[in-house]
């Protein structure tokens, strides 16, 4: 039988050509792809369901929904300016500059960040620029989703009584002003890269960043209804846990992703990712039943999320023990400043951080950085980082430097975040109010969207006035209204 001619097969599968170039590794393209498909399931579905199940019933809706129009929003914005800001060419040394990622000359050619490439003081190369084997569109694709997933994870402290209109101006300023920022200076090229600060995975540009910049908005947009802050029941604690498995089951693309590679890092980024969670969860529901003799389901998903924010800045720079170690510390210490902190520092109690992102987010992702610094594995380091003979404070050596640098490098995201987010807050408030009005504060979804939930007053009757006057608060009046004193209650 006569051999098949090379021009019948279809130019997409011929190698060498256009859509199969000699740079393109299919198995490194194929688990990029499949692990930013991951981290947009964290968000749409994940924490689209988990914040629409996690809050009160009037507020299922439009939680939902803040989440949803983010992601949107993001994408666009990314492709259009953003991509290139945190990843191109330098403007500043923590800031790239703006530019679409929208033509195929750009997007179908091999990936590379431009800034990358780490000098040895003398001059001479140290680490040639990060070039993976797939196209820019897949990094573009890849680095979208992390930014998506940021600016809804800050979304999580102002549920429940931010104007949605003034979100919708919130998500494109705070992106191009602040995420890019971190991105660009940890990540892109920036200062805080080839100074050596170790943020393998968001540690610090997405999760020290949404806690920091949630905690801020929340205090501009002002708290929630007395009602709502008094009680803020899930209505859906089942829900909210199939939310709460896809953003863990996704931490695999969030963290395995971040080598650029299939590699050998990517697994030990894996595993150690759920060592770390599991262990977070365990210990914050012993500390549940130790305290308030209650396993608190909410507190098992705090404890959850505690864990794979902490393990992200080292996921693939420490070894299992070390995951152990900073799984404890995860399930304990921002446990700590959520139950015991929170009711006693006056800020906390001033500033209504819905979802509590700022303990799960902020103290979880700078405590990360900080116990990667200590227990950075040197061998792991040479395997992703760009600064070499990198280690951790254990290890000896220069370590005991690496943990300034990270306190350096947290620092720098933390002021960054506090005042552009002040910036834009003040900003929008100047032309629209930053909270709802209270006539929407006291009805919730069917004021704001037109749409509920749960059809409460018959088969998907929309609210009225005259005739549910005496219905309204009925979620609130079944039960007594003091605040919750059982096991962890953030909402």
């Amino acid at each position: 039988m006569a051999a098949t001619p090379p021009n019948a097969v279809p130019v997409a599968y011929q190698g060498g050509t256009g859509a199969v170039p000699v740079w393109l590794n299919k198995g490194d393209n194929s688990w990029q792809m499949i692990a930013a498909t991951l981290v947009g399931l964290q968000s749409v579905p994940g924490l689209v369901i988990l914040y629409g199940s996690i809050v009160k019933k009037k507020w299922a809706v439009n939680s939902a929904f803040m989440a949803l129009y983010a992601f949107a929003a993001v994408v666009i914005c990314w492709v259009a300016w953003a991509y290139k800001m945190s990843f191109g060419d330098e403007l500043l040394p923590f800031w790239g500059k703006a530019g679409p990622a929208l033509g195929q000359k750009f997007l179908i050619k091999q990936a590379a960040l431009p800034k990358t490439t780490h000098y040895h003081d003398k001059g001479d190369v140290e680490t040639p620029e990060v070039m993976p084997w797939y196209p820019m569109a897949t990094m573009v694709w890849f680095q979208c989703m992390f930014a998506g997933i940021t600016v809804i994870i800050l979304g999580g402290s102002v549920l429940g009584r931010m104007n949605f209109k003034a979100w919708m101006m919130f998500v494109p300023l705070w992106l191009t002003f602040s995420y890019t920022v971190g991105a660009f200076s940890l990540w892109g090229g920036g200062f805080l890269f080839h100074w050596g600060v170790m943020d393998y995975s968001g540690g610090y540009v997405i999760h020290l960043s949404s806690g920091i910049a949630g905690f801020t908005t929340a205090y501009w947009v002002g708290p929630r209804s007395k009602s709502d802050r008094e009680r803020f029941p899930p209505n859906n604690v089942l829900l909210m846990l199939a939310g709460a498995g896809l953003l863990w089951m996704g931490w695999a693309g969030f963290n395995g992703g971040d080598p650029y590679s299939a590699n050998t890092d990517s697994s030990m980024a894996v595993l150690n990712t759920n060592i770390c969670a599991a262990t977070s969860l365990l210990v914050w529901t012993w500390l549940d039943v130790i305290f308030f003799n209650k396993p608190s389901v909410i507190g098992a998903v705090q404890g959850m999320i505690t864990g794979l924010v902490c393990i992200t800045p080292g996921a693939g720079l420490v070894q299992g023990w070390a995951a152990i170690a900073m799984g404890v510390m995860s399930g304990s210490v921002p446990w700590f400043s959520m139950m015991i902190l929170d009711k006693r520092w006056k800020i906390f109690s001033s500033i209504d951080d819905t979802l509590g992102v700022f303990h799960t987010h902020a103290v979880a992702g700078l405590l990360g950085g900080i116990l990667t610094g200590l227990f950075a594995e040197p061998q792991l380091c040479s395997l992703f980082l760009p600064v070499t003979n990198s280690r951790g404070g254990v290890y000896g050596g220069s370590g005991g430097v690496q943990i300034l640098k990270q306190l350096v490098g947290g620092s720098f995201v933390i002021g960054w975040n506090l005042v552009v987010t002040s910036v834009i807050c003040i900003v929008i408030g100047v032309l629209i109010p930053l909270r709802m009005p209270e006539h929407d504060l006291l009805i919730g979804d069917d004021a704001v969207h037109g749409e509920e939930a749960y059809a409460l007053w018959g088969d998907g009757e929309k609210y009225d006035s005259t005739k549910h006057q005496g219905e309204l608060y009925s979620e609130d009046t079944s039960r007594p209204t003091h605040s919750s004193t059982g096991a962890t209650q953030v909402v």
